[in-house]
């Protein structure tokens, strides 16, 4: 099942391109808001599945390209990012050791809106393409045998990030969790219609070109592991995310005016478009373009304000 919000935060299901509204068959789950409302159906699903699929059946949608998608998941505990999880296409040797950070729920937008700039001393900003998978019951201390059966569902989320932040030794947190640095959707699709989130090919357009293309086959830390690791942090509630990481050496510069689509196989196509009031250029290479060239790092930021600007190291 693909779930989805659309107009004023009406609950749909997806029935091939169109959206039946199935908003009054969770009414009696108690919630304050859309946020609320998505994580209560999560945790009692097994309850709502049958009622969904039925009212799914029998109702008439609207054409998805005539409603407004908001995000799937407006309101998670928690937001979960793992970091440096990928082997890198074999470039690596090993594993990084597992590591994460955590995300502001706040950062969540949803398709067809826009990440946002802001005005800030940074090398370059990136959005790393992720599949992230959306805890389905309270996750305390589970053992990676079981990990998977805690999962409710998958969704495309871009993990945005500001590049060389200053002071290098507080910069993770202002790097990360920017306003609108977390884009999710376009809607939720459940477990059961990914046969292999471990074989799944993920692709990154910026303005039509493609720029990463990758397969959670070259995950480094695997699903299960990353849920027990998280896990054994802090619990994990119906609704929370999971990203899983990214492979770096397709990232590249997000500009003014761009429109950024990404695609985890199975789960629809996420648009966003992004603004930069301050109208900063970059090349428009990729990691592996400059690695390819023999260069280091990222690409240099070429106009506009904090142009030559020292960036911080280690970040």
């Amino acid at each position: 099942m693909k779930l989805l919000y659309f107009n004023d935060f009406r609950l749909g299901v997806l029935k091939g391109d169109t959206v039946v509204d199935v908003t009054s068959v969770v009414q009696k789950i108690p919630h304050t808001g859309p946020g609320d409302l998505m994580n209560g159906l999560i945790a009692r699903f097994d309850e709502f599945r049958g009622p969904l699929e039925n009212a799914a059946a029998s109702g008439t949608g609207l054409p998805v390209a005539q409603v407004k998608i908001r995000p799937p998941l407006p309101k998670p505990v928690n937001v979960d990012c793992m970091a440096v999880n990928y082997m890198e296409d074999g470039t690596r040797k090993a594993p990084a050791p597992i590591n994460a950070f955590h995300k502001s729920p706040g950062c969540i937008i949803g398709h067809g809106e826009t990440m946002v700039l802001p005005d800030m001393a940074a090398t370059i900003f990136e959005g790393e393409a992720e599949l992230a998978l959306v805890v389905g019951k309270r996750a305390s201390n589970v053992p990676a045998a079981k990990a998977m059966d805690y999962i409710f569902g998958y969704v495309n989320f871009i993990d945005g990030s500001a590049r060389g932040v200053v002071p290098a030794s507080n910069s993770f947190y202002q790097m990360k969790s920017r306003a609108t640095f977390a884009p999710i959707g376009p809607y939720l699709v459940t477990a059961d219609e990914i046969k292999d989130p471990l074989k799944l090919q993920v692709k990154l357009w910026v303005n039509g070109q493609l720029k990463q293309n990758y397969n959670t086959s070259d995950m480094a830390h695997k699903i299960p592991r990353c849920i027990e690791w998280i896990s054994a942090i802090h619990d994990l509630e119906p609704g929370d995310i999971l990203a899983t990481g990214t492979n770096h050496r397709g990232l590249s510069a997000f500009m003014d005016g761009d429109t950024v689509e990404l695609e985890c196989e199975g789960m629809g196509r996420l648009t966003v478009k992004i603004r930069d009031e301050l109208k900063r250029t970059w090349a428009r290479e990729t990691r592996l373009d400059r690695e390819q060239k023999g260069l280091e790092g990222t690409t240099p930021q070429l106009t506009g304000k904090y142009a030559g600007t020292k960036p911080a190291q280690g970040t």
